[in-house]
Parts: structure tokens; C-alpha cells; sequence
């Protein structure tokens, strides 16, 4: 029996249907508040369910975000039709450039048969020559008189007649 009364289909429209008819029909200039909406839905449409406001609140909220309506100083109103559309976040996508009719596209090789990753070594070619390694000498001199890096740690010199040299 609770299941018959639970599964009973819905007299009521769909919300965003029912707060678009409120806010037309209380044709305010400012626009109508939530809780005019609301008293406007419960006048014309009857008792309620338990949870309307919380409903009407997530409702309101997500027209708001998809640009359905707009929220002035806490009044909720209908867009104007010559209002630009409102821009989603992020940056927009490149503009597609027109291909002319007569010409052909010249599809590219399927992502799909080289594999991810880098190319594994071929073990039958040759192994690369080495390139050969430059003799370390004295470090080179740049154009300030001083070799380049940390200079080297100093050794002390060994005692000499127990006096440091």
C-alpha cells in the first residue's frame, strides 16, 4: 500500500516548468523573490511536499548556473532575449575552418597502430659509436679570468715543524 502511493506518478509539472509559470505570472518589473515563487506555486498548485523548499532552492540555483534565469539583488527574473548568452568557464574552443566542397582530406595513420611510449631499441642493428670523451684538463677560462662552477676545496699543507704554512 506505501509502495502504491510512492510510485504514484506526479500530478505536479517539473519545477523548472512551475518557477518559470511563477515568475511570469507575478510579472513584476524587479523580478520575484524565492519566497514569492513559492507562495505563488502553493496557491495554484496545493499542498506542497515536505520538501518544496529545498527543492525550489536547488532548482532556482541550477536555472541560475545554465543562464534559464537571472538573479538581480536576491529576485530572480527571465533574461532578456537580446542578452548575450552567459559563457561557460575555461577557455573557448578554436573556431573549425570551412573545407570547400571539391577538396579531399588526406586522413592521417590511425593513433591506434603505433604503440604508446617511446620506440623500443631495435636489438639487431648495430650499437652507436660512442661519442669520444674530451681529455678533463685545467678547466676553461671564461671571458672573466675565473673557470666556471665551485672552485675546487683547498688542501692544507702538510705540518711543518708544528706551524701551519
Amino acid at each position: 500500500m506505501a509502495t502504491e502511493e510512492f510510485n504514484k506518478p506526479s500530478s505536479l509539472p517539473p519545477y523548472p516548468e512551475m518557477i518559470m509559470e511563477a515568475i511570469d505570472a507575478l510579472n513584476q518589473p524587479e523580478g520575484a523573490n524565492k519566497s514569492s515563487i513559492s507562495k505563488y506555486m502553493e496557491s495554484k498548485y496545493g499542498e506542497m511536499s515536505a520538501d518544496h523548499a529545498d527543492l525550489l532552492t536547488t532548482h532556482l540555483a541550477q536555472m541560475k548556473d545554465n543562464g534559464e534565469i537571472l538573479l538581480v539583488k536576491n529576485n530572480y527574473l527571465r533574461p532578456s532575449p537580446d542578452a548575450p548568452l552567459k559563457r561557460g568557464r575555461g577557455r573557448p574552443p578554436k573556431a573549425k575552418e570551412a573545407i570547400p566542397e571539391g577538396t579531399e582530406t588526406v586522413t592521417s595513420v590511425p593513433s591506434a597502430t603505433r604503440p604508446r611510449g617511446r620506440p623500443k631499441k631495435d636489438p639487431n642493428s648495430a650499437p652507436a659509436a660512442k661519442k669520444p670523451k674530451i681529455a678533463s684538463g685545467p678547466p676553461s677560462v671564461s671571458k672573466t679570468g675565473r673557470p666556471r662552477g665551485r672552485p675546487r676545496k683547498v688542501k692544507p699543507q702538510p705540518l711543518q715543524n708544528g706551524v701551519e704554512a
